[in-house]
């Protein structure tokens, strides 16, 4: 069967940046409460999803000597679209001028994994190229005087090229997985802000990120040692760390990102990896271990083998 590989990545987020001294001139905070209970320093905010999705999106075909003529499907992971009709992903096709469909896919923070094995899929039924793209303006949804909240989001945008193989391509193993009884633990309804059940997410969410990697290893016929580089939602650094120990993983082969962008829901997978891959901390043949979790509550987890 037909596989697939990333041939090309993008990143972009608005030019405002927020410091944590910045919001403890206006709440009761501060930079050391902040960076000590969630690891983030400061993070971007400004845009509309679809824009930041656009600029992420362009980055990555540019990098990958591709225009939108060659796409045959945009996916787009977003929990804040720009309007509730049509999807976002209408205005990006547009914008990028993409040849082929597109479509929105929302499972909150885990939604650029869901969409990652949503594409591969597509190639087993004939797609070439598709454009993945994970663009979040949380900001939008969040209270600003709520401090639970404001110190943790960040807007920013992700975007990966896949192109079909003849073989074997990148993916080796992934899990995919919600648990709606959850739901209440972190939502936002229509019209309203974001809310969490901090202390509860950060249990299950832990959990999930374990479970849901081993699951996506064990399908790979692989365990955590064989895992060169950990890419993970950037939520929280204590549940990254939390996460990575319980996993086996050596800490070196964590991407932290968390700290310059804060919690930018499903465009943080995307965005950590922009960012290894600017580092030079992937290599072709390397193993890559990719895994979110967030509202519904869901959670995904794959396994790639860089470059195929």
């Amino acid at each position: 069967m037909p596989g697939a590989r990333i041939t090309g990545w993008g990143a972009a987020v608005p030019e405002k940046v927020v410091t944590n001294d910045d919001l403890s001139a206006r709440l009761d905070t501060s930079d050391a409460w902040i960076t000590e209970r969630t690891g983030i320093k400061q993070r971007h905010i400004g845009g509309t999803t679809s824009q930041l999705a656009t600029q992420a999106g362009a980055r990555a075909l540019a990098q990958a000597g591709l225009t939108g003529a060659d796409i045959d499907v945009l996916v787009l992971a977003t929990t804040t679209p720009d309007a509730t009709v049509p999807g976002t992903s209408a205005t990006v096709q547009h914008e990028l001028q993409v040849a082929g469909g597109a479509c929105d896919l929302n499972a909150a923070c885990s939604g650029f994994v869901y969409s990652l094995v949503v594409a591969h899929g597509l190639t087993l039924a004939g797609a070439r190229r598709i454009l993945l793209v994970g663009s979040e303006t949380l900001s939008r949804i969040t209270d600003w005087d709520d401090r639970a909240m404001a110190v943790l989001v960040g807007d920013g945008a992700g975007a990966v090229v896949l192109e079909a193989t003849e073989g074997a391509g990148e993916l080796l193993g992934w899990d995919l997985g919600a648990d709606g009884s959850l739901r209440h633990l972190l939502k936002c309804d229509l019209g309203g802000y974001l809310y969490m059940n901090g202390k509860e997410i950060f249990r299950h969410a832990v959990r999930a990120v374990v479970d849901s990697s081993s699951a996506a290893l064990a399908r790979a016929g692989m365990v955590p040692g064989d895992v060169d580089l950990f890419v993970p939602h950037q939520a929280n650094a204590r549940i990254i760390a939390a996460a990575g120990q319980r996993l086996g993983i050596a800490e070196d082969r964590w991407v932290v990102t968390i700290d310059r962008y804060g919690n930018t829901s499903s465009a943080s997978i995307p965005l950590a990896l922009c960012d290894a891959l600017a580092a030079g901390r992937l290599r072709e043949g390397d193993t890559v271990l990719l895994s979110g979790f967030g509202g519904g509550m869901t959670w995904a987890s794959a396994v790639l083998r860089w470059g195929g």
